[in-house]
């Protein structure tokens, strides 16, 4: 899984007039939990950029004033109007703890359903996987060359050593279908009316956060 180190500085006050001080100087409260202790910390908001506008899972170097720790991001809180960060909870990792996270799905190639005219439908952009640090993949790359017209990819489809996905193994990843089916479906979707499909279509939840977790400082 890749790694991106960011130093940053732990925090001695957490209450409401350091943290809006802190976030007037462009810096991002943060807590890390998961370890022996919560710690909460701080840095620039442009340290965060690239853990934070991609779809890539990353597990952070955290340099807490000196002290290594790895973690990996758990979740985000953004302002409502100015979309800034707001605050970043890191969930801390060992090599013997199965973590849960959202990986990105990679397709490779051309489904021949759509050569032939199909559409292909994007059911799960991410799927929640469950495993050891070392066994987690940047991303989980599916070809889909072989699809034609009414054919699928499901969860139950795709198996990588080590992992465990946190989805019915008859949900769909993705498919080819006729333009027809794919515009009658449209319709469905935009009415309101629940599947199992839609449901999971690119807004996936967030992995469960630990349990047991303290709440968030201000």
């Amino acid at each position: 899984m890749k790694t991106l180190a960011i130093s940053v500085k732990e925090r001695q006050n957490v209450g409401k007039t350091n943290t809006r001080a802190l976030r007037n100087q462009g810096n991002v409260p943060c807590v890390l939990y998961g370890g022996e202790k919560q710690v909460t910390f701080y840095a620039h908001e442009n340290d965060f950029r690239k853990i934070v506008y991609t779809p890539d899972v990353f597990v952070v170097e955290l340099n807490i004033d000196g002290a290594k720790t790895r973690a990996i991001m758990q979740d985000i809180q953004f302002h409502p109007v100015t979309d800034k960060i707001l605050h970043i909870d890191f969930l801390e990792v060992f090599d013997n703890k199965p973590i849960t996270v959202s990986i990105p799905v990679i397709l490779n190639g051309i489904a021949i359903g759509v050569k032939d005219g199909g559409n292909l439908m994007v059911r799960r952009s991410k799927i929640i996987t469950k495993g050891l640090i070392n066994n987690l993949p940047d991303a989980i790359e599916l070809n889909i060359e072989h699809l034609k017209i009414g054919m699928f990819t499901y969860i139950k489809d795709v198996n990588i050593e080590g992992c465990e996905f946190l989805a019915p193994g008859n949900s769909v990843i993705v498919g080819v279908k006729t333009a027809r089916a794919a515009i009658e479906e449209l319709v469905v979707e935009e009415e309101g009316e629940e599947g199992e499909e839609v449901a999971t279509t690119d807004g996936e939840a967030e992995a469960p956060k630990a349990e047991g977790e303290a709440p968030k400082p201000e």
